[in-house]
């Protein structure tokens, strides 16, 4: 390769890496994923997210995106080696950012790159994100000029196409899914997915409460309802029998203290008792959730745990035991290794807390 080849070739990457930039800062998600080969990867491990292909970039860059109340990313150049049709290099970034749930912070990573020449120009093979410093912080400057909405309340349901992004996200992960209308609905669906007779354990929730499911599972006669048996036996001379039974039935029916988009489930409990069924001692599992459990990323899922589900829990708590509710316990399900185990009914309106 002669030398203006190689100055070419430098150049052209150099200028690719400045239209990922722009791209990015634009929100221009399919110029952004047309700038991969198209089996391009990539990874941003700090999420941790790992996208193959330009369908997986851009998809994950409307996700990414939709979170933010402003960005800025500055890229400054690095390495450059080029080999023929192939090269490796490393740019430096400066990011700040803001999510439109709060979450802000500064920070300086760097990408390594590996690139490949096309019949369009060089291309992105591969490129990994490693963040070098990182300052949450809040911010005090503002995009100029723009009004922002407040973020969303842990109580708003969420929008339909965030669902069907859940939905996408924990279809990924293992789980079934299906998306429902209502609390009628997704009750008529527990009667079809339990079927007669079966051994089901419901989890201490809201919303099998207000749907009504609580009480056709436990109180119609037709199911073999583990928790009225646990209730009415003795704890102290039985508590070895009262945990086989809550942790092993055959279905568990339960809710959730929140869904992240990114595809994982997270439970919350004072005693434990009702995380050994979903976690995989239970055969089967549905998880009835609510539309405003919908949150970005497990950081938001915790804060919602903290800041909302426990002080709505520990009212209940106090007005039917005479106690305080605690967040002893957490059961985090980022995936569900046994194909058909786990159905998801993500309901299209807000129930329970």
């Amino acid at each position: 390769m002669n030398d203006f080849q190689a100055i070419a070739d430098r150049v052209e990457i150099e200028a690719l890496r400045g239209e990922f930039t722009d791209a990015a800062m634009m929100r221009d998600r399919p110029r952004l994923a047309a700038l991969f080969t198209p089996d391009g990867v990539l990874r941003m491990p700090n999420i941790p997210v790992e996208q193959v292909g330009q369908e997986e970039i851009l998809a994950g860059g409307e996700r990414l995106q939709s979170q933010w109340d402003f960005f800025v990313q500055t890229t400054h150049p690095g390495t450059i080696q080029v080999d023929g049709d192939t090269a490796t290099g490393r740019a430096y970034i400066q990011e700040l950012a803001r999510a439109l749930d709060g979450r802000q912070g500064l920070n300086f990573a760097v990408y390594h790159d590996r690139y490949e020449r096309t019949e369009e120009g060089w291309r992105f093979a591969e490129r990994e994100y490693e963040v070098r410093y990182l300052d949450t912080s809040p911010l005090a400057g503002s995009a100029p000029g723009a009004t922002h909405a407040p973020a969303a309340s842990f109580a708003d349901p969420a929008t339909g196409e965030r669902l069907e992004r859940v939905a996408a996200a924990l279809r990924a992960n293992g789980f079934a899914v299906e998306v429902v209308d209502d609390a009628a609905g997704a009750r008529a669906r527990v009667k079809e997915l339990v079927p007669e007779g079966a051994a089901v354990f419901t989890g201490v929730s809201e919303t099998l409460r207000l749907s009504g499911i609580e009480e056709d599972l436990n109180a119609s006669g037709r199911y073999d309802a583990v928790r009225p048996r646990v209730l009415a036996m003795d704890r102290a001379t039985e508590a070895d029998e009262i945990r086989r039974l809550a942790a092993c039935p055959d279905f568990v029916v339960n809710s959730v203290a929140a869904v992240t988009e990114t595809g994982s489930l997270v439970l919350a409990s004072g005693s434990g008792s009702q995380l050994p069924a979903n976690a995989g001692g239970a055969a089967h599992a549905v998880w009835v959730v609510g539309a405003q459990k919908v949150v970005p990323d497990l950081g938001t899922a915790l804060r919602r745990v903290e800041e909302h589900v426990l002080a709505l829990e520990n009212a209940r708590c106090q007005a039917v035991y005479g106690t305080d509710s605690a967040v002893n316990r957490l059961l985090v399900l980022n995936a569900e290794p046994y194909p058909g185990r786990g159905t998801v009914l993500l309901l299209r309106e807000a129930i329970g807390y």
